[in-house]
């Protein structure tokens, strides 16, 4: 049996202790996918670092992507050789970089990747995220291949949501690592 690898992608600013990515790591020994620079970050480093690690694991591995984390596995999805190593991705609240007021401090990141992601993958969106409109999450679902799960209101479903240890959300990745792969 192959160890899992489950890899925990932190948005812009990174995820602080009460994020439930962090209560994870502390938890269940998931390992965070560090980024030189949380408060600028630059497309190009997120997804060479991301491929960094990846590149040291054997698979299968589970990505576990907040926010703008999100928007870095559409991207690196379409760039990376290693995609076949992972098995699923959990993508939690995307961040919507295309927004006017973020496109300046994003603009590495437009436009957005929407090609079908090469591995299963679960995107949980919130009616009342102030970073991603419900629209545009289930835009990014249906673009990335991926299954939505309407959270109701809970904001950007992050630290100040609430969640605490999140266990739905930690059910669903487990959920999510029982599937079969299935062709795409």
């Amino acid at each position: 049996m192959k160890k899992l690898n489950v890899l925990i992608l932190p948005g812009w600013q990174g995820s602080g202790p009460l994020h439930w990515q962090m209560r994870w790591v502390y938890l269940h020994g998931f390992q965070v996918v560090e980024q030189h620079d949380w408060h600028r970050p630059l497309r190009g480093d997120w997804l060479a670092r991301l491929d960094d690690v990846v590149s040291d694991l054997s698979g299968p591995i589970y990505l576990v992507a907040h926010s703008l984390g999100c928007i870095q596995v559409a991207a690196w999805a379409q760039v990376s050789v290693q995609c076949h190593k992972v098995q699923g991705a959990l993508l939690v609240a995307p961040g919507d970089v295309e927004v006017p007021h973020l496109q300046d401090v994003f603009s590495s990141w437009q436009p957005i990747e929407l090609k079908r992601l090469p591995f299963n993958s679960l995107l949980i969106g919130s009616e009342n995220d102030p970073y991603c409109t419900t629209e545009r999450a289930q835009f990014f679902a249906s673009a990335w291949g991926s299954e939505w799960l309407n959270l109701g209101k809970r904001g950007h479903v992050n630290a100040e949501s609430n969640l605490g240890d999140w266990p739905e959300g930690h059910a669903l990745l487990n959920e999510l690592m029982k599937e079969k792969k299935h062709g795409h």
